[in-house]
């Protein structure tokens, strides 16, 4: 495939392309230097001793931590859940044509977006003295709730506005008109958006551990801060970061697997049609 040049952009020349090349040899040369003093640190201060990694062969660890992941697994799918439903109806409140619904979703979704998530949580947790995965949910619910409100809103707003007067042109009523019409057509744009704000809400869940609900942060703060095992922060780092960051790359992966087949989808049906016959003339013709 031939590179263009184009109004944005243009072929480097040869010493564009030699410097370039020195760009990257220097970048790459100058992390691989920052991991290995990275590594050189830790070696150093022994934080790759059999002492330090030892707990992870216990079987009591391993059902500690398994028990935390799952933890966090809860109350992820509660509060992305609830969360989506949240969204769609606060979005559909702020797309109403009724003023007093519409200004009423419109303050619930910038107080809650403007709120804090750990405040939220302590608040439940604290004042209306509820259960840790309850308020982990609700405080992760409200707040991710309202910006997938707005996603949905501005998805439905992406829409050309000629898809949805044609509808109603057609005699549609406007919820036929959202969910036939606007909302299939805005799922693609909002499905990007979507998917971040899940993955945030996946990793907000480690605030668990600031109410003492057992999720898979506190699970690697117990093990971190035993003495018996000369404090392995940094051997946990490195079991559960790995982790943290797989879950959201599975999720990342899941929604472009999802546009993937979407795209691949057939956007209409086939419709057989009668082959034209040898009949008499029309109505009206000789």
């Amino acid at each position: 495939m031939t590179t263009e040049s184009t109004a944005l952009y243009d072929i480097p020349g040869p010493s564009a392309r030699r410097r370039h090349l020195l760009y990257g040899v220097a970048s790459t040369a100058v992390i691989l230097a920052l991991a290995g003093w990275i590594l050189y640190l830790l070696f150093d201060t022994g934080q790759f001793t059999s002492a330090k990694w030892s707990p992870f062969l216990y079987e009591g660890i391993q059902e500690l931590l398994l028990r935390g992941l799952g933890n966090t697994l809860k109350a992820f799918a509660c509060a992305s859940v609830l969360s989506l439903a949240l969204g769609a109806v606060l979005a559909c409140g702020r797309l109403s044509d009724h003023r007093v619904l519409r200004w009423a979703s419109t303050l619930f979704v910038e107080f809650f977006r403007a709120m804090p998530v750990l405040v939220m949580i302590f608040f439940v947790f604290v004042a209306l003295k509820v259960q840790p995965l309850p308020a982990l949910v609700t405080g992760l619910t409200l707040y991710n709730g309202s910006v997938l409100a707005e996603v949905f809103r501005t998805g439905v707003h992406s829409v050309a506005r000629g898809q949805g007067e044609a509808a109603y042109a057609l005699g549609m009523r406007k919820t036929q008109v959202m969910t036939h019409v606007l909302v299939p057509q805005a799922v693609r744009a909002m499905l990007p958006a979507i998917i971040s704000q899940l993955v945030v809400a996946l990793k907000d869940t480690s605030l668990g551990f600031l109410i003492t609900y057992e999720e898979f942060l506190h699970a690697g703060k117990l093990i971190a801060s035993n003495l018996d095992y000369d404090l392995p922060f940094i051997p946990v780092v490195l079991v559960i970061s790995p982790i943290y960051i797989g879950m959201c790359m599975l999720l990342s992966w899941f929604a472009t697997w999802v546009a993937r087949r979407e795209r691949r989808g057939p956007r209409a049906k086939a419709v057989d049609v009668a082959p034209a016959g040898g009949g008499g003339p029309p109505p009206g013709g000789r």
